[in-house]
C-alpha cells in the first residue's frame, strides 16, 4: 500500500520538477532531480524484491495518476488565480 502514497509523491514532485525546469531554475531543479531518483531507487527496489506480486506495480502506478491529476488540478487552479491561462 505504501507504494500508492509513494506514486503519489513522485508525480507531485515530477509536476514541481517540471514547473522549474520551465523556469530555468537550475539548483531547484537538480535538488528535486536528486529527490526524485532517490524515490524512483525506494520503488525499483520495492517492486524487484517482490517480483512477482503485480499488485505491487498496480498500486504505484495508480498512485502516479492519482498525483499527477491532484498536481495537475493544483497547479491549473493556481494559475486561475494568478490570472494566467494556457
Amino acid at each position: 500500500m505504501i507504494l500508492f502514497f509513494v506514486g503519489i509523491l513522485e508525480m507531485l514532485i515530477v509536476t514541481a520538477w517540471t514547473k522549474l525546469v520551465a523556469k530555468s531554475q537550475i539548483l531547484a531543479s537538480g535538488f528535486v532531480t536528486v529527490i526524485n531518483t532517490l524515490i524512483w531507487f525506494y520503488v525499483v527496489q520495492t517492486i524487484v524484491s517482490d517480483i512477482h506480486n503485480w499488485q505491487l506495480a498496480f498500486l504505484y502506478a495508480f498512485g502516479c495518476a492519482l498525483g499527477t491529476i491532484l498536481s495537475m488540478v493544483y497547479f491549473k487552479t493556481r494559475e486561475e488565480k494568478e490570472g494566467v491561462s494556457h
